[in-house]
């Protein structure tokens, strides 16, 4: 153990006490590291607790067992600290960047984003991830000394980057940002505390990264079968998932529905975890990196999913794609939240005193470009529940989210 309960990191691994500090100097703990500070303001902050309301697949009120933007999150930082001890990394960044990953998120998941995006076309879109950024360094409002929450440098530089470099070596956007240019969100920070977007991400920053994936294939998986959205036979369409299957099978023949579910979640997260750990493990030794710089100035990532484990959450992505993301249920919902978020824009744009009066303060002779950032930030904020409640206050009617879920009959303890 070092000091402030830290646990022993290898010589790559992001240290906090060589941390480039924070944009707001501040005092150290004599406790907790800056890393282990930063993990705690993220979960204390109220961005952190909207997430409980906030969907991931299915909206909130559709069952209590199915798993929410907080539920999902949580998870992730399991999965990332688990990465992050077997390689030697720093627990509590990648616990930091697992947390907060998924900050900049709307009300209604990806529907809420896609919605809110279209209506921010002619402002510079919509992108969940700059909205992180803004979260965490203007619109958190908590501190006597500053906006936001004043993470170190590292923490932010991972949440912008867990995906990946931003720029290229010639400056110039990458694939993801070629089409619509970098968010300006990102360009405004990076130019007040320059966050190197053309290098990659740190080693926790792409441990949280593949522990969001891992997360996403077992997870929505599961959801997917107690939803009734496909049955179990018909995973066997996935290669990787039919082996999966044949091994419960053996070991625990006619094994109930709901255990076999469970079985079949875990298997995928422990042959996932393991292909990261041996498949990271690999890439550290090839690259023989002294220090962190090493690994943020690759030429690739070092924390990657072997090519056989990568074709396999491929597999499990498109089913997933086919016979949940896009199952009529779902589909006909998301329509119904779209209309809700395009509505909400369209009444708060064209009456911003429509909004709380801190929302509203000091737009009186506000620009349309600065009045639809402040909306944009106003709704995406929102918990499912509270777009739902704003709609209503605003419109005779409201589109009726429910959907009623195939009662699955599985048990939840002995008869």
């Amino acid at each position: 153990m070092r000091p402030n309960g830290e646990r022993w990191r290898a010589a790559y691994a992001t240290d906090p006490a060589r941390t480039r500090g924070r944009l707001i100097p501040e005092s150290g703990s004599p406790t907790r590291s800056d890393f282990q500070r930063d993990r705690d303001r993220i979960i204390h902050s109220t961005a952190f607790r909207r997430l409980k309301h906030k969907t991931q697949v299915f909206v909130h009120h559709e069952g209590d067992h199915y798993r929410t933007r907080l539920t999902h999150t949580l998870e992730v930082s399991q999965i990332g600290r688990a990465l992050a001890r077997a390689l030697g990394l720093d627990e509590d960044l990648a616990e930091a960047l697992a947390l907060s990953h998924d900050l900049g998120h709307t009300c209604f998941g990806h529907t809420g984003e896609d919605a809110l995006d279209a209506c921010m076309a002619r402002y510079g879109g919509f992108d969940h991830n700059a909205q992180a950024l803004r979260i965490v360094t203007r619109l958190e409002r908590r501190y006597a000394g500053f906006d936001g929450l004043n993470l170190a440098w590292e923490t932010l530089e991972g949440l912008v980057k867990h995906n990946g470099p931003l720029l290229t070596a010639d400056g110039r956007p990458t694939a993801r940002y070629e089409a619509r240019g970098i968010p300006a969100a990102i360009l405004e920070y990076d130019a007040l505390n320059p966050l190197d977007l053309w290098s990659q991400a740190g080693p926790e920053a792409q441990a949280a990264s593949l522990a969001d994936d891992i997360a996403y294939a077992a997870h929505d998986l599961d959801d997917g079968l107690r939803a009734g959205l496909f049955e179990i036979p018909e995973l066997r369409a996935v290669p990787f998932l039919a082996g999966l299957l044949d091994e419960i099978d053996r070991l625990h023949p006619g094994l109930e529905p709901s255990r076999m579910i469970h079985e079949l979640a875990r298997r995928v997260i422990t042959r996932f975890v393991e292909d990261v750990i041996r498949e990271g493990g690999r890439r550290i030794a090839a690259l023989d990196p002294r220090r962190v710089e090493d690994i943020r100035h690759a030429d690739r990532p070092v924390i990657v999913f072997s090519p056989e484990i990568a074709a396999a959450d491929a597999d499990i992505m498109r089913f997933l794609w086919e016979r949940m993301y896009r199952h009529p249920g779902v589909v006909a919902v998301r329509k119904k939240a779209d209309a809700i978020v395009n509505d909400l824009f369209a009444a708060f744009t064209a009456a911003p005193s429509r909004m709380p009066e801190e929302w509203s303060a000091g737009l009186d002779d506000a620009g349309e470009a600065r009045i639809a950032r402040r909306v944009a930030d106003y709704i995406a904020g929102m918990t499912d529940t509270y777009a739902v409640l704003a709609h209503r206050k605003l419109y005779a009617t409201t589109p009726d989210l429910h959907w009623e879920l195939p009662s699955r009959g599985l048990p939840l303890a002995e008869p």
